[in-house]
């Protein structure tokens, strides 16, 4: 196992800049994530780390060493793609195998090493099955197992779960978390599904554009999201979104929107007629006999939750409750908002006031 320091890397193709000086700090046997849209250079950067793409411009660290050019068998990691990247042609067995093979490993020291990562992830009975007679679940752990049985410092993982359906993503996220907190190996994975960011991960980098927006546990990020990019990434469904002013009256901070809502605010030492986006998320608002007064645009009853969404005026927002509840379609209602569960963000920076 091995920290990894990744100082101001830079990655350009030709003269276009595509990752802009990032900065990030990983400690040895932390579960880390990188997550953003597409195209935010997430797993550019994981390439960078494992090798498969050269650095611009930084500093990378494996431990102690600086590996900036140091190819990647010598790096001592293991990466589990997207693809599963098995050979068709080889049983499950050789596939977890082949990197101590061509390493010269005796076959003794192989086939132990196999056996060990199979009895790990349950692939015992499957040993000497082909990746065609395989679910895509058992082809994920294969490849995961493949990467095992190197007992790398690092593991990185570019979106493995990606071609997996709904149900079939959560038991291997678990699979994986659990795997981890066994192992305890540096970790890097990539995602764009801010869900499996927030359910793994020790520590979430969230980016954008080739930058990187804010660091932090995942409830952190959730509660204290540094701008309106992060608030609308992080968490689901997304945060609400609302421009308009803060106005105060007799003392009393308000937040009054575009189009006339209402909406309290803890106070914040803003000038009166600041523009802000107001930010609040939908679990965090109720019903009431008093409150911001809405129309229910469309009932959403999951059983567990029930989702509504309303809209007061011209403003759309989105309730997520806890509870069933007996409202319908074009009725009226009234959203409780908590003022102190809800964010200000400046209109301009877009970064949080409060």
């Amino acid at each position: 196992m091995a920290e990894v320091t990744i100082k101001n890397i830079v990655k350009r193709y030709g003269e276009l800049e595509v990752i802009h000086g990032v900065n990030v700090d990983i400690a040895d046997g932390e579960f880390v994530v990188l997550v953003g849209p597409s195209g935010c250079g997430k797993s550019t950067l994981l390439r960078m780390i494992a090798g498969l793409e050269p650095i611009s411009g930084g500093d990378l660290s494996i431990g102690k060493r600086i590996v900036n050019t140091m190819p990647p068998k010598d790096r001592d990691i293991a990466m589990v793609f997207q693809s599963y990247a098995l050979y068709p042609h080889k049983t499950v067995a050789e596939n977890m195998g082949f990197s101590l093979k061509i390493k010269g490993a005796p076959k003794a020291e192989i086939d132990a090493k196999v056996r060990q990562a199979a009895g790990v992830l349950d692939l015992t009975k499957l040993l000497d099955r082909y990746p065609r007679q395989l679910s895509g679940g058992q082809r994920q752990r294969v490849a995961m197992g493949r990467a095992i049985v190197r007992n790398p410092q690092v593991f990185l993982f570019d979106e493995p779960l990606s071609n997996l359906d709904a149900k079939l993503r959560v038991a291997m996220r678990v699979e994986i978390k659990e795997l981890h907190q066994r192992l305890k190996t540096t970790t890097i994975y990539v995602t764009h599904d801010q869900i499996e960011a927030m359910t793994m991960a020790d520590k979430i980098v969230v980016m954008k554009d080739g930058y990187v927006e804010q660091i932090g546990a995942p409830l952190d990020l959730y509660d204290n999201p540094a701008n309106v990019f992060v608030a609308g990434f992080i968490g689901s469904p997304s945060m609400n979104f609302l421009r308009g002013r803060i106005r105060s009256e007799g003392g009393v901070q308000r937040f009054v929107s575009d189009h006339g809502s209402v909406l309290p605010v803890k106070p914040i030492e803003v000038e009166d007629g600041r523009p802000v986006i107001y930010g609040v998320r939908p679990e965090h608002i109720g019903l009431g006999a008093e409150g911001l007064a809405v129309k229910v645009a469309v009932v959403e009853p999951t059983g567990a939750e029930t989702q509504l969404f309303a809209r007061a005026g011209e403003d759309t927002i989105d309730a997520l409750l806890r509870d069933r509840v007996g409202v319908r379609a074009g009725e009226a209602v009234n959203f409780v908002i908590d003022p102190q569960k809800a964010h200000v963000f400046d209109q301009q920076t877009t970064k949080r006031l409060s």
